[in-house]
């Protein structure tokens, strides 16, 4: 995915087929280890964060968000990942609704979709931190 800013801190998504996940994240996301070994793999993005890739006989539910990307162009990555392929999430329940599977949440718009493994992860505007008090 070429607009992507940051990602969550030390998420992980694990799955039953790291060979199936590393060509998921490589082909549709477009993104290239940093660091692979046994265990599994380590991406890192431009701001510094970073997320592991490892096999795991346990199943994602698919039910919560294992990893947030930050894009400063959700539609645009939407329209990107569409085009490789990739399927978005539709909701429509109370208090969450998805356009062409895109959620606005008070202007922070975001959306959602399972990579090959089922974990689900969402892409989203970046998220203002405020600094510790």
């Amino acid at each position: 995915m070429d607009n992507v800013q940051t990602t969550t801190d030390g998420g992980d998504a694990s799955g039953t087929g790291s060979g199936t996940a590393k060509a998921f994240y490589r082909d549709k996301l477009g993104l290239t280890p940093n660091q692979e070994d046994a265990g599994g793999v380590i991406y890192r993005s431009a701001g510094g964060t970073g997320f592991g890739v490892f096999a795991s006989s346990g199943k994602p539910s698919g039910t919560h968000t294992q990893l947030a990307i930050e894009v400063e162009d959700v539609e645009g990555a939407v329209r990107d990942l569409q085009a490789k392929g990739v399927k978005f999430e539709e909701y429509d329940t109370p208090g969450l609704k998805t356009v062409n599977g895109i959620a606005d949440l008070g202007g922070n718009k975001v959306a959602w979709f399972k990579d090959s493994e089922g974990n689900l992860i969402a892409v989203g505007l970046p998220v203002a931190v405020a600094a510790p008090a």
